[in-house]
């Protein structure tokens, strides 16, 4: 089985051509390709390109702990660079189906940096969604054992839970992320990110990601936090958001469209030999 492996920010992903696979792959199998010590180790899976009635390519995208995951900014823009580096795409804008909705994507710099419209975000309750009476979910409360957290809660295609937050750390992100990530109000789980807002152009967040724990950059959680701290009206349209791994730059349109880019590496390509499969 061909794949190939790539990095945005150190969120590291592999394609999986169905080309060269001959269904997507079992739970299981996910499991153990992104295995850092019995596999070729990565954050997800990225299933494609399918055939799509509505955009000119489908990808399926898979967490590490083998669930399917919605939407995924990171991932886009690896799958968009891995559709520019076999020749199926030039410069000009392309469509890629996902479960959480059709994106445009757009090559930049020879694949280096890819611009991804993500599509609306959306702060009310029943389409991200969390429990409780129809709603815009900001500026909530969230009791955890005996600590008080404000957050908001937005989706762009997945779910994500926006805590506002002093001084992001990956320790508090590995503590209270998975937390977070399991309350019952969260019908779907949820990402996390830890937000800091550092001035009207800049946002520090920490991640934990939905079926991938602690992560060191996500283009969707970017992509949530910057337009929850718009929309609180923290910062302008325009936004830097900083990571562990690096930056991203997210512009929100009129009707809270969003638009990131930043960039993406190739790392390698590969054959997954036979005996990994048959090796338990």
């Amino acid at each position: 089985m061909r794949y190939l492996k790539y990095h945005a920010l150190g969120n590291d992903y592999i394609v999986l051509p169905p080309a060269h696979a001959e269904a997507p792959p079992a739970t299981e199998t996910v499991r153990r390709i992104c295995h850092r010590h019995y596999g070729v180790g990565s954050d997800g899976i990225l299933y494609g390109p399918l055939k799509s009635a509505s955009c000119d390519f489908g990808l399926r995208i898979f967490n590490p702990d083998g669930s399917e995951a919605e939407k995924s900014g990171n991932g886009l823009r690896i799958f968009a660079r891995s559709l520019y580096d076999e020749g199926r795409v030039g410069d000009a804008p392309f469509s890629v189906e996902t479960r959480g909705g059709p994106v445009t994507c757009q090559i930049l710099q020879g694949g280096r940096l890819v611009t991804v419209q993500m599509g609306e975000v959306s702060f009310h309750s029943s389409r991200i969604p969390v429990a409780g009476p129809p709603r815009e979910v900001l500026n909530e409360n969230l009791l955890l054992g005996d600590r008080t957290f404000k957050f908001c809660a937005a989706t762009v295609g997945n779910p994500h839970c926006v805590v506002l937050f002093p001084d992001p750390s990956p320790a508090a992100a590995r503590h209270w992320g998975p937390l977070i990530e399991n309350d019952p109000r969260f019908p779907n789980r949820t990402n996390v990110q830890f937000m800091q807002v550092l001035d009207r152009a800049n946002i520090r967040i920490e991640i934990w990601e939905r079926g991938a724990g602690y992560t060191l950059a996500s283009g969707s959680s970017s992509t949530a936090a910057a337009a929850v701290a718009h929309r609180l009206g923290a910062c302008d349209a325009a936004v830097t958001v900083h990571m562990p791994g690096g930056t991203l730059q997210i512009e929100l349109t009129e009707g809270s469209h969003a638009i990131m880019t930043g960039p993406v590496v190739k790392i390698c390509e590969g054959l997954l030999d036979h005996e990994f499969f048959e090796h338990r």
